[in-house]
């Protein structure tokens, strides 16, 4: 159940279909009202899901009609992967058959608030009683695009440390702890690393994509740094992100204690087989390491002088606009019926992700997930360490694949960490600055 959070490519795709063409001028905002329980309306919905998922969706939806029998929803994956549904959102803009409510990647959020097709839901969930505030800041965070809120969170996530307890105990390691350092992390990565058994301390995938990239934003926060100035420019390649970037050379480079994946796709298997002493990844390998019996615990990142910042990749459901006030009025209330914590439990704990609110966590569902997935209490309070979200500014797919080169260059050894991050600023400045040119900033 590895979840896909790496959209470099596919973001880049839109960028690269709204400049060829297609009629993305903004239309006048829908209002969005309450629902009548007597207008009949369609709604079409596109959740990305793959079967398992999608059955567990689809039911919740025959449910929302069964009690809404004005609404229809017409319910699909909408594309083959979740990743092509960027490119299917923006050819639908074009051909005016794009859907109500998508799922989409957290930093899809702006390339689709300024395509001038979504609704704008900011008077709904600043209701007292509509429960935003109960998703984790990140996931508020990344569906508001300015002024403007154009989705419900549909999977929050973090990054923590995943170990080995079997290998921890062979080398006579002490576990993790909350109080762990970068400095703790590299020297127990080095005491587990032995290559004549082929084991390694610790991970890094250096495919550059945004796998490779949003692993390196924490520490980069920690040490005080920022991805973007306050002028939404490169700030990254400052001292901060420098010494973040340090530290895995040096373990990478002159300890050898890093397995470096090149296309992303091997180390946590590596790590559920016991080649691998730490992984620093999220919720969705819960699943996997219970099914391949791997022997492991989790805790925080480890920190900078105390701060454990991590990051979380929220994703969305995004709600779409056609010019008719009943159709947006149905689209918000199945999205705001859907995210309840009394269909959340349904749909996201029982498909293996965490809650996404905080008031799940004292539901029974939860208590039942906690026990089939030890080490997701520690994720879900590792909500509260995600605090700053991941830039879904127009241009950080471009950042990011500059960032991301920058990074697996300089842990295979092949450029410095100044040199590396200066080179990508200078490189992503452009897009950053036609983006913003683009958003009317």
């Amino acid at each position: 159940m590895k979840r896909s959070v790496w959209q470099t490519a596919a973001a880049a795709a839109l960028l690269l279909l709204a400049a060829c063409g297609g009629d993305t001028t903004p239309k006048t905002p829908t209002e969005v009202k309450t629902l009548d329980p007597d207008a009949e309306v369609t709604i079409t919905w596109w959740h990305g899901q793959n079967v398992e998922a999608a059955e567990i969706l689809e039911g919740l939806a025959a449910e929302y009609m069964d009690d809404h029998p004005n609404v229809t929803i017409e319910a699909s994956s909408g594309a083959s992967t979740t990743d092509g549904l960027l490119q299917k959102l923006q050819a639908g803009f074009a051909a005016d058959t794009y859907p109500d409510l998508s799922y989409a990647f957290g930093n899809w959020a702006t390339e689709l608030g300024v395509s001038g097709r979504t609704l704008d839901i900011s008077s709904f969930v600043e209701e007292p009683d509509s429960g935003w505030t109960e998703f984790p800041e990140a996931a508020q965070a990344t569906a508001t695009v300015g002024d403007k809120v154009i989705g419900m969170p549909a999977v929050v996530d973090n990054l923590a440390l995943i170990y080995n307890t079997e290998l921890f105990d062979a080398a006579g390691l002490d576990y993790p702890t909350a109080d762990w350092t970068w400095d703790d992390f590299r020297s127990a990565a080095k005491a587990l690393t032995d290559p004549d058994r082929n084991l390694f301390g610790t991970a890094y995938p250096v495919s550059g994509s945004e796998d490779t990239v949003w692993r390196f934003w924490p520490q980069l926060w920690q040490n005080g740094g920022d991805v973007l100035d306050d002028e939404g420019m490169p700030a990254f390649d400052s001292q901060a992100g420098v010494d973040a970037l340090e530290l895995w050379r040096a373990m990478a480079v002159d300890d050898k204690s890093v397995y470096l994946d090149q296309n992303g796709e091997k180390y946590a298997d590596s790590f559920e087989t016991g080649n691998i002493g730490m992984m620093i990844s999220g919720p969705w390998e819960l699943y996997e390491m219970k099914q391949a019996k791997t022997p492991y615990g989790v805790e925080v990142l480890p920190g900078t002088d105390g701060n454990h910042q991590t990051i979380s990749g929220p994703d969305l459901w995004v709600l779409f606009d056609h010019g008719d006030e009943q159709r947006a009025a149905a689209t918000y209330d199945f999205a705001a019926w859907l995210t309840a914590p009394e269909q959340d439990v349904r749909w996201n704990v029982e498909y293996g992700n965490l809650p996404l609110r905080a008031s799940a966590a004292d539901t029974p569902e939860f208590a039942k997930y906690l026990e089939t997935y030890p080490g997701g209490d520690v994720m879900f309070a590792n909500l509260a360490n995600a605090t700053t979200p991941r830039p879904t500014v127009v241009g950080y797919s471009k950042l990011s694949e500059q960032v991301g080169k920058a990074i697996s260059a300089v842990l295979q050894g092949a450029a410095e960490p100044q040199e590396a991050l200066t080179e990508a600023a200078d490189a992503s400045r452009p897009a950053l600055e036609l983006g913003l040119k683009k958003a009317g900033g």
